[in-house]
């Protein structure tokens, strides 16, 4: 008697499988193949392999295109909140500047400046300043910082600003995921002069 059941994993009810969702939202924060290998602790040629897959999914034919995709894992804390307020600009939320060496910074920001240490990710180091978070990311070192927004509602803020023109460089996308289940989601646009901006907003976490 032979069976017809397929071998292999089952399939996944999303339309991405967990891995391929952190494959893409590293896509999306505009990371290259080798640092969303490094943060995701997992070889090159895998993260190509998810990147191929993705596409093949959702029907693409590149990283730009997946850049400005607005779909939403639908495990995240995000599903299903969409609309969440005001789609008006908020208060400067971040800054980030990047630095050549993360651990000598982050030392540096917090021992020698006083800094309040709120978390790490990956090359990334975040700290409390009065109000304003301060994001260190760890790469070469540039004399230009970016400033994020915080706003209400990521995704309405990202329609009210495409339909006035802005040009989306990548689109609200999940950036961490914090132990009490709450999340970090982004997204960027460019100013007049092409610089990046980014819109923030954190989600509490999802219930049930």
């Amino acid at each position: 008697m032979t069976s017809n059941r397929k071998r292999g994993r089952p399939a996944h009810p999303d339309i991405l499988t967990p891995g391929e969702w952190r494959v893409a939202e590293g896509v999306r924060h505009g990371l290259t193949n080798p640092q969303i290998a490094r943060r995701q602790k997992i070889s090159t040629d895998a993260v190509k392999f998810h990147v191929s897959n993705i596409l093949g999914k959702l029907g693409m034919a590149s990283r730009k295109e997946l850049k400005r995709w607005r779909g939403i894992d639908s495990a995240s804390a995000m599903e299903g909140r969409k609309t969440m307020g005001s789609t008006l600009i908020g208060t400067i939320g971040q800054i980030a500047r990047t630095v050549s060496d993360i651990s000598a910074a982050r030392s540096w920001y917090r021992d020698v400046l006083g800094l309040e240490p709120l978390f790490d990710a990956g090359n990334m180091a975040f700290f409390a300043c009065n109000g304003v978070r301060l994001m260190l990311v760890g790469g070469e070192a540039s004399p230009e910082s970016t400033l994020y927004f915080r706003v209400d509602d990521l995704h309405g803020v990202f329609a009210r600003l495409e339909a006035a023109g802005a040009r989306t460089v990548s689109a609200p996308h999940r950036i961490h995921t914090h132990e009490d289940g709450s999340e970090e989601w982004m997204g960027f646009v460019e100013d007049s002069d092409g610089r990046p901006l980014g819109l923030m907003t954190t989600v509490g976490a999802r219930e049930g």
